[in-house]
């Protein structure tokens, strides 16, 4: 038998930087860092692009955004200390929203790990809550191993983050070792007898729901889920900031579940007799603060399908738990008849066309009117890209998700994730259009990857809702302790200037007559592109003011 062929040497960051390739990576954003300049002079010569984003926060979020918009790991590289705590934000929302993620650390020297070098940390520790798994490698000929193993740990299962640090000088060191194989998911699957039970439970049901959520979906998975709903007749409530699931035009959707979720909507799961969740971990933004359902065994029978079972009974007790990735699932399960509940479902269907249209409020800029021309005009095939805060209700409920992947929005409800998000999203697709909203106090932490975007040629459309303060915590804030107004409030620069200053096109609106030609505008850039909506800071949600918020906390 012929001896395998000698494997020349290699640094450790060229031993990286190949087996990311191999691993089918195009980008990587990150922040650069003395740490590891010996992978960064390895992507001279390789195809990988780096994205050179003005923060860690901004490089993780861009990283996140790529693996939620793709489904493959998004790559996130960082120096050691203040580089890896600034960017732990994309780490902890990529594991609150089951994203793939490879989260690559410079880190000290070998020789001065444990006697706290300027800016160690022990990032195995720090990041062991944060990540599916952290590891640190201290042998180059060790990095195929591990990269192997972390892409196929981050995509399997329950998709999430993995950590790696990589001392400085094991970057550099030299080693003779082959590449390993590109990585594969491991996926479970539904069984015969399952998908049997399934059928089954449902067939006895008189008014189920069917509740969508969570990591590890793809395009397939999305049509799978149309084509079994409607088959079925079944209404479909997407869970928090998965909008994008099912066409929103399909007669089985039924709207989604979040913070301000449809009163009408809310009370069909209550009331529902079987509820089906498939992919959906069922956290506390989709059930209203664990009210839909109540733990830990819900009044509704619970058919769960997830992809781990640690997650299983966790909070909620099923009756049936179907370990399975979501794909798998709707891939395998045939439809059942819907003629119990084909009624009941049909008034879901117009209970949402009737919530998600807007009314025209008072204000000289009406920000339900604003979404809804937004809407119409992108026509469902934009990538839309939306921030935390109280402004993303009007987002959630008057824009139209009509494709897969459509949405992007941190379920961690993580601000300062529009922009850099946005900016990743229009490198992976350029032809789309993206459109990201975010509120003044979220934009001001990330507005720089404006100046990101100008360096890549994204040509983005961002639109800040500016209401002059922190929304979501005022509204708190009234409801709690009215009138008694600290720290809330924001004096902010000219955001149209900023974007100008930055390389985008920036301009600001007043009215709501002024909105649509300056989307047009925007649209039209060749770069991005800044429209500020100055909106009246009582319209603090879509139904409440602060004034109604401020006086029935007044009159408990």
């Amino acid at each position: 038998m012929p001896k395998p062929a000698a494997v020349p040497p290699r640094s450790g960051g060229q031993i990286l930087i190949d087996q990311l390739g191999l691993h089918g990576v195009e980008l990587i954003f990150g922040v650069p860092g003395e740490s590891y300049l010996a992978a960064l002079d390895a992507l001279r010569d390789s195809p990988i692009r780096f994205v050179n984003a003005r923060h860690e926060a901004g490089a993780a979020n861009m990283a996140e955004a790529a693996g939620k918009f793709t489904g493959r790991p998004g790559v996130c590289f960082v120096t050691r200390g203040p580089g890896a705590t600034q960017g732990s934000v994309g780490v902890h929302t990529a594991f609150q929203d089951s994203t793939p993620l490879i989260y690559l650390v410079g880190q000290v020297p070998r020789e001065e790990l444990g006697r706290e070098a300027l800016q160690e940390v022990d990032f195995v520790a720090m990041f062991a809550p944060l990540a599916k798994w952290a590891v640190q490698i201290e042998d180059p000929a060790r990095i195929p191993e591990v990269v192997h193993r972390a892409f196929g740990v981050a995509t399997s299962g329950r998709p999430g983050p993995v950590v790696i640090a990589l001392p400085e000088d094991m970057l550099a060191a030299q080693a003779s070792v082959a590449d390993a194989a590109r990585y594969r998911p491991s996926l479970a699957k539904p069984g015969a007898g399952d998908l049997a039970a399934v059928r089954a439970r449902l067939a006895g049901a008189s008014s189920p729901v069917l509740i969508v959520g969570g990591g590890g979906w793809s395009e397939q998975a999305a049509s799978d889920l149309r084509a079994f709903a409607e088959a079925s007749a079944l209404p479909v409530a997407c869970a928090f900031r998965c909008q994008d699931y099912l066409d929103s035009r399909s007669p089985s959707y039924a709207g989604h579940l979040s913070n301000q979720t449809d009163p009408a909507l809310a009370r069909r799961v209550r009331e529902a007799d079987l509820l089906l969740v498939v992919g959906d971990r069922l956290g506390d933004a989709t059930t209203a603060g664990y009210t839909l359902l109540e733990p830990p065994l819900p009044r509704q029978a619970l058919i769960h399908v997830y992809p781990d079972a640690s997650e299983l009974g966790r909070v909620f007790a099923p009756e049936l738990a179907l370990v399975s990735d979501p794909g798998a699932f709707l891939e395998a399960i045939e439809p059942v008849g819907g003629s119990a509940w084909a009624a009941s479902t049909a008034e879901a269907r117009e209970q949402f066309l009737a919530w998600s249209k807007p009314a025209a409020g008072p204000w000289p800029l009406d920000l339900g009117t604003v979404v809804s021309q937004t809407a119409e005009r992108l026509g469902g095939e934009a990538i839309l890209v939306d921030d935390a805060g109280n402004f993303s209700a009007w987002v959630s409920r008057f824009m139209s998700f009509q494709r897969y992947r459509s949405q992007l929005m941190p379920v961690s409800g993580a601000m300062g994730y529009a922009v850099p998000a946005a900016v990743a999203a229009k490198l992976l697709d350029p032809q789309r259009q993206v459109v990201a909203f975010v509120g003044d106090g979220g934009f001001q932490m990330s507005a720089l990857e404006l100046a990101t975007a100008a360096q890549e040629g994204a040509a983005i459309v961002v639109i800040v809702v500016n209401n002059g303060m922190y929304g979501t915590i005022r509204m708190f804030q009234e409801r709690r302790y009215p009138g008694r107004v600290v720290a809330t409030e924001l004096q902010n620069p000219d955001f149209a200037a900023l974007a100008r200053a930055c390389g985008a096109h920036g301009e600001s609106v007043e009215r709501t007559e002024q909105f649509l030609p300056a989307l047009e505008r925007a649209l039209a850039e060749p770069r991005a592109a800044v429209i500020e909506l100055r909106v009246d800071a009582e319209a603090i949600t879509p139904v409440e003011t602060i004034t109604q918020i401020r006086a029935a906390a007044q009159g408990r």
